[in-house]
């Protein structure tokens, strides 16, 4: 079997977290690694709140637009004169 040839580049993480800096101040700033970690959590994050925020707002109608109906029913019994079944 044929040896793969060596990869042009070696894994070196000292490289990396040399290159990686946080500064945390007035303002986060992020460079290398950490600045994609940062970004791709921040994405993931909007997504979910986007997410939830759609559930939440077909919740809210569901719900509004049960109470209009029970609303109109009552009025609609009310102004024919008849009492409503419910409590």
């Amino acid at each position: 079997m044929p040896r793969l040839p060596s990869l042009p580049w070696r894994f070196d993480p000292a490289r990396i977290l040399r290159a990686s800096r946080v500064r945390v101040g007035n303002s986060v700033r992020a460079q290398g690694v950490p600045a994609i970690l940062i970004g791709v959590s921040c994405v993931v994050a909007a997504a979910g709140i986007a997410r939830a925020a759609t559930g939440l707002a077909s919740t809210v109608a569901e719900s509004l637009a049960d109470g209009l109906r029970e609303r109109r029913a009552a009025a609609m019994l009310e102004s024919l004169g008849r009492r409503s079944l419910k409590p």
